[in-house]
């Protein structure tokens, strides 16, 4: 895959959670979500922080640990989450983005990553995210099937470590079934219950 597929598909699934959150009104907010011990208000700062985050680091400045913090929202969330998430697919799209390495503290104070492998971890993030907040918010979560498809080997990637510490964006992953449709198999390798929340818990 190169990195200008990767920028694509990330660039579609991250529209795909714009669509997600547009229902987001200020009622929704202390609502629970599929992330274990976060509301959909923690869920959306966390998304947006993320967003932010990802653009430092494609801008060369993801070094510092402020700009991947959640951020605190206002009076129309899901205008704020869309414009972050524009923000983002313009930072991924700018020219000599794919020429440089991120930063991503987050996942290692030390090391950096290519950027099309950096994408590809805020892909998978995002096709996630998606269904979190969509399913946190019950509504449809339209998310094309090649993008599922593409995430799975992101996610088959995605190392056990970490998974129990507070805060971690991860679950131990569970059972993957051999006839598992791709979005369900992603969710079920990064600790998602497809059938939450019948299967929370």
């Amino acid at each position: 895959m190169t990195g200008d597929d990767i920028r694509e598909l990330d660039r579609r699934a991250v529209l795909a959670s714009v669509d997600a959150v547009a229902a987001v009104t200020g009622a929704d907010l202390e609502r629970p979500t599929p992330c274990a011990g976060w509301t959909v208000r923690d869920l959306l700062g966390h998304m947006i922080g993320q967003h932010d985050g990802f653009a430092a680091a494609a801008a060369g400045r993801g070094g510092d640990l402020a700009a991947w913090a959640p951020r605190p929202l206002g009076d129309d969330p899901a205008a704020e989450y869309a414009v972050a998430a524009e923000r983002v697919i313009g930072a991924f799209a700018a020219p000599g983005t794919l020429d440089r390495r991120f930063a991503i503290p987050e996942i290692s104070p030390s090391l950096t990553f290519p950027a099309a492998q950096a994408i590809s971890f805020h892909f998978v993030d995002y096709v996630v995210h998606g269904w979190d907040m969509a399913r946190a918010l019950g509504v449809g979560y339209r998310l094309d099937a090649d993008l599922a498809a593409a995430a799975v080997p992101v996610a088959e990637a995605v190392p056990d470590s970490g998974r129990l510490r507070p805060g971690a964006a991860f679950a131990p992953r569970l059972a993957v079934q051999p006839d598992m449709p791709a979005l369900d198999r992603v969710l079920a390798l990064l600790g998602r219950s497809p059938s939450w929340p019948q299967g929370a818990g």
